[in-house]
């Protein structure tokens, strides 16, 4: 099955070119050409209508969406989920649970294995691990009560179950290190996260094997004058990944200008997406924690932290081109690219000959007009 998407503006990491198109063999891109070249006939032929044509974006950091926690450990939650990730144009997801129990834990990973035997939507290569090994001082939103030391083995047995990614954690907790450098020898990335971490404490994570920061900011040591924390950490090091909230919230405007001025397009942007993503204002529910949503911005019922967010991903790309004026041939390397390259996403993030056909085709307002995954139109406006 041969596929032809033409008249599109492609968009990817260096190249932004109007009136192109995209030729597709099966599940993976075999041609692009520029416009004015010679098209070659396909079995079917996609009309882009000179829309943006971008690498499907992958979402590191997503709890829920559509009234679905991942941590419902169902195998209907999922798909509810990875369809309203689809809708925004994601195309790879990392299910992310919360500081919850062993047990909860594994009935998660179970049900995620579960899902990944049949990705009809977004498609699912691991877990994103959010604790449960946070510094308790540093919970946010997550429940204290399932707070615990680094424990690589109770890891390992999740990853038996379904293939553990990513771990956030807090670098500066007892065995933190130690738990840092067996994950990184197995496989398995690291990023801090809920902690109160040091700069010191940052650079013996790093060497120990960290590659990210867990939604920058928030929940984290931040930037001072004597002692720059992990915000300041992220700020300093050309190496380290983050993960951005795009949602003018998390990170106010002037906030996202800095970072993406001074990191460049070194950041991941995440949604953090909970259960009320695409579901109206009111009551909810968060590992336990009761939540309220207003105007779009969840938060804790009790304490009034901010919870996650209900960011669709598309339009957190559109308030960062907007905010820094940054070409979107240089974004989209946040969008999927850096995510790929970090995790071991082989053959994702870029529409190039020889890479998988995981694309979103969006209209000028950033809103999702087509999705394609693995060669196939899944999505249509």
């Amino acid at each position: 099955m041969k596929t032809l998407i033409k008249n599109a503006r492609i968009i990817s990491p260096g190249i932004d070119l109007p009136g192109a198109a995209v030729e597709i063999e099966g599940k993976t891109i075999t041609a692009v050409y520029p416009a004015g070249s010679e098209l070659p006939a396909a079995d079917k032929v996609v009309d882009a209508e000179g829309k943006m044509l971008l690498p499907g974006f992958i979402d590191i950091h997503s709890h829920g969406a559509g009234g679905c926690d991942t941590c419902d450990a169902k195998l209907e939650s999922l798909r509810t989920i990875a369809e309203c990730k689809m809708k925004e144009g994601v195309t790879s997801w990392l299910p992310t649970t919360l500081t919850l129990s062993p047990k909860v834990l594994e009935d998660v990973c179970a049900s995620v294995a579960e899902y990944m035997k049949n990705q009809e939507f977004a498609k699912t290569p691991g877990i994103h691990l959010e604790g449960p090994f946070i510094n308790p001082k540093c919970c946010g939103a997550q429940n204290p009560a399932f707070v615990r030391q680094p424990d690589y083995d109770e890891v390992a047995n999740l990853d038996s179950i379904a293939k553990v990614l990513l771990v956030s954690l807090a670098p500066e907790m007892p065995g933190a290190v130690e738990f840092i450098e067996k994950a990184t020898a197995n496989g398995i990335r690291c990023s801090a996260g809920h902690s109160a971490a040091t700069h010191a404490d940052f650079n013996k994570a790093k060497s120990a094997g960290l590659v990210h920061l867990t939604h920058y900011c928030n929940q984290m040591s931040p930037l001072h004058h004597r002692e720059i924390g992990l915000v300041g950490s992220g700020l300093l090091d050309r190496e380290i990944k983050i993960e951005i909230i795009c949602d003018t919230i998390h990170l106010c405007a002037d906030m996202l200008k800095t970072v993406f001025k001074n990191k460049e397009t070194d950041q991941m942007m995440i949604t953090d997406s909970l259960a009320c993503s695409w579901m109206p204002d009111g009551p909810g529910d968060l590992g336990g924690l009761p939540i309220i949503v207003k105007d779009g911005v969840a938060r804790l019922q009790e304490s009034g932290a901010l919870a996650g967010s209900t960011l669709k991903y598309a339009h957190g790309l559109k308030n960062v081109h907007r905010l820094t004026g940054k070409p979107l041939s240089e974004l989209v390397k946040a969008t999927s690219w850096n995510q790929a390259q970090s995790l071991g996403l082989e053959g994702l993030g870029k529409i190039a000959p020889g890479f998988t056909a995981d694309m979103v085709l969006l209209d000028d307002d950033f809103n999702t007009s087509r999705v394609f995954i693995d060669g196939v139109e899944k999505y249509s406006a």
